[in-house]
């Protein structure tokens, strides 16, 4: 499964020599670079939070958000190229709490500090691994504030993973843990759960947020099957618009395309259409 990998950022003060920032601050805030751009580190309800500033933001200030896992394989997602058409980047950092309420509610609270400071009302979600979990059932609550969902090897069914419920591997680690995040008193409750990934894609099919997948046809860690597979034939059912990537013989890693341009010009056009609405 995708695990965290720590960027070499050295956190400066605000205001600190080489950092420049054109948002408006964050109480206690700290600047630092990421990835050549300034990035707004600060609290919000209780978490870490960040947002990354383009050079100069595009008209509407669109933004992209990385649920989970946001230093890994960045390159390979389309962000630093989004970054430079103008496109703000967010994350808060819940931990890993498998998209539960508890985690939504942290996501509630950047939503509305990065829009108070004109940020756009709709932004994409980026769903890597696990993050799939945090991106949908956040969109599924919210789905006036999404532009897009990028889901990227997401896993869309926690029976599949981590609950190992079908031919993937699962991890009897996380689904433990799972059951705490969400309060369930044990197993029979989680796999009684109707409000995956899969379970929830009317809301967003009536909304008309498109969906874009990235998948390793060969993934026996979060199948395709179990997963995207079902996301697909649901959400076109729907009605909804959805665009998959294959990527034969990959397995879970690496994420991302060696080319994200054709990631990069979806987000582009589905940004430019809600933005319009």
């Amino acid at each position: 499964m995708t695990v965290w990998v720590a960027n070499s950022c050295a956190s400066l003060p605000a205001g600190a020599a080489g950092v420049e920032a054109a948002l408006p601050g964050w109480p206690e805030e700290k600047l630092d670079q990421w990835r050549g751009y300034v990035r707004h580190v600060f609290k919000v309800d209780g978490c870490t939070a960040w947002v990354v500033e383009p050079k100069q933001a595009a008209a509407g200030k669109p933004w992209t958000w990385c649920m989970e896992f946001p230093d890994a394989f960045t390159e390979q997602t389309g962000v630093p190229q989004l970054l430079a058409q103008g496109f703000h980047h967010l994350h808060i950092q819940v931990g890993n709490t498998f998209g539960c309420p508890d985690a939504l509610r942290h996501f509630d609270a950047l939503y509305q500090a990065v829009t108070a400071r004109g940020l756009a009302p709709k932004g994409t979600l980026i769903g890597i691994s696990r993050g799939g979990l945090y991106a949908y059932n956040w969109a599924a609550l919210h789905p006036d504030q999404v532009a897009c969902i990028y889901g990227d090897a997401p896993v869309c069914d926690f029976k599949s993973w981590p609950g190992g419920k079908g031919k993937g591997k699962g991890s009897a680690g996380d689904w433990e843990a799972l059951f705490k995040c969400y309060h369930f008193q044990n197993e029979a409750e989680a796999l009684a759960w109707k409000k995956n990934p899969i379970d929830q894609l009317e809301v967003l099919a009536k909304a008309g947020i498109p969906l874009i997948h990235v998948v390793g046809d060969a993934d026996d860690v979060v199948p395709v099957a179990e997963n995207t597979t079902i996301i697909e034939e649901r959400y076109r059912k729907l009605g909804g618009e959805i665009q998959v990537i294959h990527k034969p013989g990959i397995g879970h890693h690496p994420h991302g395309l060696t080319d994200p341009q054709p990631v990069v010009d979806l987000i582009l056009k589905h940004t430019a259409r809600a933005l319009k609405k």
